[in-house]
């Protein structure tokens, strides 16, 4: 089983930008917290970052054939991007919805996500945690998607 997780803008900046909102720990210790608990579950993870909508986009349709879920930081592109919504909504994968700071808790265009209705459930504001229990999430849901074709093929 592979899962994709896909940053979004400026997540290769962790460490150095808004410490105070978003933490010290860097991208790539993200990373590779992830890729420890995917060897624990027993599933391969790959980690793809961009700052550009359509290469997010091209990542997600990508998935859609290659994996068996996705884990995804839309950043900023949360709060206004229909096509990466879209994108989210045409995979016939699950997609969970990952944000480090709890963005209910914070100014108020943070509040509204385009991407949530299109994924199969979002986890903010618990720091790199948020990936940890995606990736748990992300298994979970590609688990049970299998189980239903195997049942419905019976």
């Amino acid at each position: 089983m592979k899962i994709l997780v896909l940053h979004g803008p400026n997540l290769n900046l962790l460490g150095r930008r808004e410490p105070e909102v978003y933490g010290s720990f860097t991208l790539e210790e993200i990373n590779a917290s992830v890729q420890k608990l995917a060897a624990e579950l027993g599933v391969q993870v790959e980690f793809f970052q961009s700052n550009h909508e359509g290469e997010l986009v091209d990542r997600l349709q990508e998935a859609g054939e290659s994996c068996a879920a996705v884990i995804f930081n839309p950043g900023a592109y949360t709060h206004y991007s229909l096509a990466l919504r879209d994108a989210v909504a045409a995979i016939p994968v699950p997609v969970v919805e990952v944000h480090l700071s709890n963005i209910y808790a914070r100014e108020e265009f943070r509040r509204h996500s385009v991407i949530a209705p299109a994924a199969a459930g979002q986890i903010s504001g618990f720091g790199p945690d948020s990936y940890l229990l995606a990736l748990r999430a992300a298994v979970n849901l590609a688990a049970k998607k299998e189980i239903e074709k195997l049942d419905a093929k019976d």
